[in-house]
């Protein structure tokens, strides 16, 4: 499978009192604000970078985990996936995916067998160049 994604971003102004815009081809971000503001201050409305890669990461993980499970014939009932980018002097240095999963019929072991499989071969994992760590709950009633 080869497919390419589009995001555009529009930027006006110097970098600490400038602000931008974010569109995402499928328009679910479309002219969505992002600044220094909502980067480096709390409160803020908008977006920033690191949350966005978080939530691609997130998602990319939890997609991936689902197909791995299902590869090995485990239905899932529900994966929640955070992520928590930590950003220090200018560069990412961490990753921190936390994973609550509900997965019938998986005794914890293969299920974190399977979980740190995702992470290592989920798309966005491969691309980014820092420490990502994967902290896993397993919840089956």
């Amino acid at each position: 499978m080869k497919f390419t994604r589009q995001a555009d971003a529009q930027w006006k102004g110097n970098g600490k009192d400038g602000k931008g815009f974010i569109t995402t081809g499928s328009k679910v971000l479309e002219h969505t604000p992002y600044s220094y503001n909502t980067r480096f201050e709390d409160g803020m409305k908008g977006t920033n970078p690191e949350e966005l890669i978080g939530a691609a990461h997130a998602g990319c993980f939890a997609m991936q985990l689902s197909v791995l499970l299902n590869a090995a014939n485990f239905t899932v009932t529900a994966l929640n996936v955070s992520a928590s980018v930590n950003f220090e002097d200018g560069t990412i240095t961490k990753i921190i995916l936390n994973l609550e999963g509900n997965v019938p019929d998986i005794d914890a072991e293969e299920f974190q067998q399977i979980a740190h499989e995702a992470k290592t071969v989920c798309p966005i994992s491969k691309v980014l160049h820092t420490e990502i760590e994967l902290k896993i709950l397993l919840k089956n009633t």
